[in-house]
């Protein structure tokens, strides 16, 4: 199983992707989160620059957040500066969408949106919005087309899944792996967590800070599809509400996602302290070594073919280490 890393598109992030490379990992992945995050694009042109051999992706792109020409044009921009290291992953918009205020976006408007995607990478004229429409870049301006790019789609149910199957390369996971993950053969698996050590608590402020923000998640997903009785049914659950409810219905997302995936907000706190933090290794790939790799094995025994693990805190190199030395030894 290949090792890679993920990063919440930062300022740092291009030394943090240049870090990863040192230290061995496959792949390094960012987010498309422009409420909460620099550009994406950027921060991989960025780290093309600063690398030579690690892969290069966003994960995942929402394609709502730009038109098919831009992300086409993007695509071929990187794959210009990283040859053969790039791949893109898109999805329906959790933490793109849903900290906006919107839901996710349709799967019947996804398929369209990759179909006019690939075909402009292939330098077909596509039709989009009811126009006729081609990449025309000339010479110098982007690799000549076809501009072969692999494609992972990231999906949980069946109307995922069909798309997944007919139009992309693999499968991006995250959050929970679906039954259907062993039919694909590139199946990358994004996941928090930290490296405990012999005899620490899950409530120490080590594991608060470096896996606290994924275990946060945990909170946010069963608010988002649940609602406020799946969160209730947490530990801590009641007290993350009661932060959230204080907030008018239309700015509960503002709320809600608040630090999401980098640091724990108002909500997250006030769960942590009432004891939600002893569900950390449920929810997390948080454990001691020995721990992790009897996870690891165990996802990759479902058919996970590359763990994506995204650091937090305050000590990125260290995280990165101890995960990297946890996976692979």
């Amino acid at each position: 199983m290949d090792v890679s890393c993920a990063f919440p598109t930062a300022l740092d992030s291009p030394d943090h992707i240049a870090l990863a490379e040192e230290l061995g990992y496959t792949r390094a992945w960012v987010y498309d989160t422009p409420q909460q995050s620099t550009d994406v694009w950027m921060t991989l042109a960025l780290a093309a620059e600063r690398t030579e051999r690690i892969g290069l992706a966003p994960g995942v792109l929402v394609p709502s957040l730009r038109h098919p020409m831009v992300n086409a044009a993007a695509t071929a921009t990187l794959a210009a500066l990283a040859p053969g290291r790039v791949a893109v992953s898109f999805g329906t918009g959790f933490t793109g969408r849903r900290a906006m205020g919107y839901r996710a976006i349709t799967w019947s408007y996804m398929e369209a949106y990759i179909r006019a995607y690939r075909g402009l990478l292939r330098g077909d004229v596509v039709e989009w919005e009811g126009a006729q429409m081609q990449m025309l870049h000339p010479d110098g301006h982007a690799p000549a087309r076809p501009i072969d790019v692999p494609v992972l789609i990231g999906a949980l149910g069946p109307k995922g899944h069909r798309v997944a199957q007919e139009l992309g390369d693999g499968l991006y996971v995250t959050l929970q792996l679906p039954e259907f993950v062993s039919q694909y053969s590139w199946v990358p698996y994004l996941v928090w967590g930290t490296v405990l050590g012999e005899g620490e608590g899950t409530d120490s402020e080590h594991a608060r800070q470096a896996a606290g923000p994924g275990w946060a998640l945990a909170y946010h997903g069963a608010y988002e599809f649940g609602g406020a009785d799946a969160v209730r049914a947490l530990p801590g659950g009641a007290e993350w509400m009661d932060v959230v409810e204080r907030t008018v219905p239309e700015r509960r997302h503002l709320t809600v996602h608040s630090g999401h995936c980098v640091d724990l907000g108002e909500a997250d706190q006030a769960a942590w302290k009432a004891g939600g933090h002893t569900m950390l290794r449920d929810v997390t790939m948080s454990g001691t070594r020995a721990e992790l790799r009897q996870r690891l094995d165990e996802v990759a025994a479902r058919g996970v073919t590359e763990i994506v693990f995204q650091p937090c805190g305050p000590d990125v190199r260290a995280e990165l280490e101890n995960f990297f030395d946890a996976a692979t030894r």
